[in-house]
């Protein structure tokens, strides 16, 4: 039986390698040189005595076994994160490092009025912050890369323990002068497909609205173009189509200074939830409920 043991360290660069694809990247992302990175690996195959990846100039390919380590060694840095989360959770509550990821159509409209007084009120709490789509959100989360998601459901999150923040609104937000003249309440019925804008793939923000219009041809119809909300409002407000948005970012302001008009979607399923999720079984459940009443109270 080998007496030697891959060190976490190790395992973590090889994992960011095969996260980012490339040697330079993945240095950044472990904030070491490339040559630390680079070296870590190869002291790690040497000692296993086996290629976890096969190098040439423009291509990182892992080889097969390399693929098994990495899933491998993903487990192997949560379970070490999480013991280090066991201790901590043992001190006082809220406090330290919490790494939560918070998708684009939730983080700039939410965050703002709930950080300044998070800072207040958990002065020991260090939040560290990532701005991510809804599946690269859950795949960090899984992956061990954050502690916890803020994002909107119904979206595919696995096996994951949840809390609600809240329910939030989907309006359709038109140009000015629109010649439907907008009522009070927008019918499914009333939205021309053929000019709707929406997030590009990855946001749960598209599904959401198309689930709440509950009209197939729209998925076939609507252009998937716009990276932001803020994207989609300036391209409404240029009267190249209408969109949608949910009620928190009309909330915050989004339309100040255009003359976009919005109404809420007249549909049973026009609601999107709010919530915060972690790891099944995480011994931080306690933080994260704390956290989530905090943010319930934003």
């Amino acid at each position: 039986m080998s007496t030697y043991l891959p060190t976490l360290k190790q395992l973590q660069y090889l994992v960011a390698l095969h996260e980012h694809g490339h040697f330079g990247r993945a240095a950044d992302a472990s904030f070491v040189s490339q040559s630390t990175l680079s070296a870590g690996i190869r002291e790690l195959e040497s000692l296993l005595g086996v290629t976890l990846v096969e190098r040439s100039r423009r291509v990182v390919r892992f080889t097969a076994l390399g693929n098994q380590v990495v899933d491998k060694a993903h487990r192997i840095l949560r379970e070490a994160e999480e013991l280090a989360d066991l201790v901590q959770a043992a001190g006082k509550p809220l406090a330290g490092q919490l790494r939560m990821s918070v998708i684009p159509t939730i983080a700039p409209f939410l965050l703002p009025r709930f950080l300044p007084r998070l800072r207040r009120e958990r002065p020991d709490l260090e939040l560290l912050l990532r701005e991510e789509t809804s599946h690269d959100a859950v795949e960090s989360l899984q992956h061990g890369r954050v502690d916890c998601v803020l994002l909107a459901l119904p979206f595919a999150t696995g096996e994951v323990e949840m809390a609600h923040i809240g329910d939030d609104e989907l309006y359709v937000a038109f140009p000015k002068d629109d010649p439907r003249d907008p009522p009070d309440f927008v019918p499914p019925s009333m939205i021309d497909e053929g000019r709707l804008l929406l997030l590009e793939d990855g946001h749960c923000l598209k599904d959401h609205a198309l689930a709440a219009c509950n009209r197939p041809e729209m998925r076939a119809s609507a252009t998937m173009i716009g990276t932001s909300l803020h994207t989609l409002v300036q391209m409404v407000d240029n009267d190249l189509g209408l969109t949608m948005l949910p009620k928190m970012a009309v909330d915050a302001g989004i339309l100040d200074g255009t003359q976009v008009v919005a109404r809420p979607l007249k549909s049973k399923t026009a609601t999107r939830e709010v919530a915060l999720i972690w790891r099944k079984n995480s011994p931080r459940r306690a933080d994260f409920e704390l956290l989530a009443e905090e943010l319930r109270a934003g």
